[in-house]
């Protein structure tokens, strides 16, 4: 599926008008994820708090899955682990994503979060990985 493919499918499945977040870069086996920032993304310090940064990783993991397995709007998260690096400054959040396996049943990726108000210091690293319904297409 392409960027604009992804994107209205869920905004279907969401019940939102567009989509939450742009992907700036999408081809096989990788894409990048902006999730525009928003005020309510800081914490106390005004850093990128831990939650917004899980759910730009997990947004991102279900984006790259519809990417590479076509409209699974049932896939789920089966795993997610965030070690965080460095302050995430205010700004957009940019996750990298990278497929290590499509598998089946089960998508493994591994994902470097970033700020694009400094996007050339990861501020966590994340590995995941998301079920696979049965009826989705085969790998």
């Amino acid at each position: 599926m392409n960027a604009a493919q992804i994107g209205e499918v869920i905004s279907l499945a969401t019940g939102r008008d567009e989509a939450p977040f742009v992907i700036d870069e999408i081809e096989p086996g990788r894409l990048v994820v902006r999730l525009p920032f928003q005020q309510r993304m800081l914490r106390p310090g005004g850093t990128l708090s831990g939650p917004a940064l899980f759910t730009a990783a997990d947004l991102a993991m279900w984006v790259a899955v519809m990417a590479h397995y076509g409209p699974v709007v049932a896939a789920v998260t089966a795993n997610l682990s965030i070690n965080f690096l460095s302050r995430g400054e205010p700004g957009d959040i940019l996750a990298e994503v990278r497929l290590l396996k499509k598998g089946r049943r089960l998508a493994v990726m591994d994902i470097g979060l970033f700020s694009a108000a400094d996007p050339k210091t990861r501020i966590a690293h994340v590995t995941g990985s998301y079920a696979i319904p049965p009826e989705a297409p085969s790998a």
